[in-house]
């Protein structure tokens, strides 16, 4: 056991250093933070933001002379940034998990990987936790500005929606990053990983909507595949015990495939 861990650990720091080296890394980096800043603005001060909607709703009680209905500022603010992040990723982890085996290939040190005494389950969760660290790592600057914007609130607003939403945040980012993982290890393009992350993604985030459609106890099925109807669950402040058991299912299902995938290869060099 202490040898997996180890050979985890060090696989983890292999991936987690070569993506603050790459500019690729700091292109996709600057990205995300752009985007995610105009985000957190826009729905906080633009125009058609919470802060003006509020105000123009406190007008019109005002010059009605009606009470205006309490509205949980910080609440929708954050499930509304919440909402547009989750949008975000599906964008932004097909281009980080594309190069985790893809590159590996390329460069011709797959196959070392394979026939190393290293086991493809460690190699697997090694990388999957180097990319989520760099996600993760991602995130912080825009979780500091979101703690700035809620912290001046009266009454302060329950930590229990922000914490279960960025649980939830990261909880999609393993699936996706896990899948795409997978998907990286079949092909040695890049590109290709990435697009086929991105159709799989997107397919998965509407699975509802064709489960909808469908009807029935197939439908019902379907729906619970749903990353986006958990996703929303979490958002919302809600700990939901099955949300929690599907995310793992998805990395999970994602860690197996990639070890069966690189297991294959092992028995073609054989």
């Amino acid at each position: 056991m202490g040898i997996v861990l180890s050979n985890i650990i060090a696989i983890y720091r292999r991936e987690l250093q070569s993506y603050f080296v790459s500019p690729l890394a700091y292109a996709i980096a600057s990205v995300f933070w752009f985007i995610g800043g105009l985000f957190l603005v826009m729905i906080l001060l633009g125009p058609n933001g919470i802060l003006v909607y509020v105000a123009s709703l406190d007008v019109q009680g005002q010059q009605l002379g009606v009470p205006v209905p309490p509205i949980d500022v910080p609440a929708e603010f954050i499930q509304a940034f919440l909402d547009r992040m989750g949008w975000l990723l599906l964008f932004i982890l097909p281009v980080l998990s594309m190069g985790l085996y893809a590159e590996e290939r390329k460069r011709g040190t797959l196959e070392l990987l394979a026939t190393s005494p290293v086991t493809n389950w460690a190699v697997a969760v090694g990388k999957l936790l180097g990319v989520l660290t760099f996600f993760i790592t991602l995130v912080l600057p825009l979780l500091l500005f979101e703690a700035i914007a809620i912290s001046s609130s009266n009454p302060p607003m329950p930590a229990t929606i922000p914490i279960l939403g960025h649980v939830g945040l990261i909880l999609l980012a393993a699936s996706i990053l896990s899948l795409g993982m997978f998907i990286s290890s079949l092909t040695d393009s890049t590109i290709l990983s990435a697009v086929l992350t991105f159709a799989l993604i997107l397919l998965l985030l509407f699975v509802d909507v064709i489960a909808k459609s469908i009807g029935g106890p197939i439908g019902n099925a379907l729906g619970h595949l749903s990353l986006l109807q958990h996703y929303n669950t979490f958002i919302q402040g809600i700990f939901d015990t099955s949300a929690l058991i599907l995310f793992a299912s998805y990395i999970f299902l994602g860690i197996f495939l990639t070890a069966q995938s690189i297991d294959a290869l092992r028995f073609q060099r054989n």
